[in-house]
């Protein structure tokens, strides 16, 4: 049995507002088996096919992970524009609205911008990036 579908289960679960009952009723209906570890691979299939008709959205399949950055103050700057992407203050809380920012206010006091905000390496510039951002 893979634990890999049973994380999913659980995460899909928790998206749709399931609590424990309520998930296992489900595999139960789905099933005939209330618990996850009673079920073979092709079973927690069925229930996760199930989830997904009842809404459950798998985004990790779907859109490919951006590398962290190598630096931890150019990680930094990724951590305050998700905060400021999570309070609704940003047109596009993208990495490419970061990098738009970046470009918009430092371009011509810098002379030349990265193409990425990751491309960074001056400290200074850095420092100026997250102090613009707090």
């Amino acid at each position: 049995m893979s634990q890999a579908l049973q994380r999913k289960i659980h995460v899909a679960c928790k998206q749709l507002g399931l609590d424990n009952e309520a998930r296992r009723s489900l595999q139960l209906v789905t099933t005939g088996k209330e618990s996850l570890r009673d079920m073979t691979d092709a079973e927690q299939l069925q229930v996760i096919e199930r989830l997904k008709a009842s809404g459950f959205q798998d985004a990790k399949g779907n859109a490919p992970r951006a590398k962290k950055a190598k630096r931890a103050d150019v990680r930094m700057i990724h951590v305050l524009w998700a905060k400021l992407g999570e309070t609704g203050t940003l047109r596009d809380p993208s990495r490419k609205g970061l990098n738009a920012f970046i470009q918009k206010r430092f371009g011509e006091n810098w002379g030349t911008v990265p193409a990425d905000v990751d491309m960074l390496t001056d400290h200074l510039q850095i420092d100026d990036v997250i102090q613009a951002l707090k």
